[in-house]
């Protein structure tokens, strides 16, 4: 007879991270406890208001403040945004794109087309 599997448990930066969400704008009960995998797919699947409101409102983690700039965290570090920014601050910055903004979504874009470019490349040579 095998011994019942114990459930796997992840710190609250992983869980964080998977969510996307920044940990310190989590719950003090999230931020101390430990999730398991069952709990971070409970919290994907149906998630609760605090979870709906950081998605929404933020602040956001840099990877996603990235995502949402269509810049790297590279990019960001060199535009100098280093905190955390809210749904609000990154809509103001694709409002009116400053000129920082501007050149590393060319640098980006440039980036990911030879990136593709690499990989079809690598592909026609199977």
């Amino acid at each position: 007879m095998s011994k019942p599997k114990k459930s796997q448990v992840m710190k609250p930066a992983t869980a964080a991270l998977k969510l996307e969400v920044y940990l310190l704008a989590t719950p003090r009960e999230f931020q101390e406890g430990m999730v398991s995998r069952e709990e971070l797919d409970e919290l994907q699947r149906n998630p609760p208001q605090w979870l709906v409101d950081l998605r929404r409102d933020g602040p956001h983690p840099r990877s996603v403040v990235a995502a949402r700039l269509r810049v790297s965290n590279s990019g960001l570090a060199r535009g100098g945004i280093t905190d955390p920014l809210t749904t609000a601050q990154i809509a103001a910055l694709v409002a009116d794109p400053p000129p920082w903004l501007i050149r590393e979504r060319d640098i980006h874009a440039e980036t990911q087309r030879e990136s593709r470019r690499l990989q079809e490349r690598r592909g026609n040579q199977s």
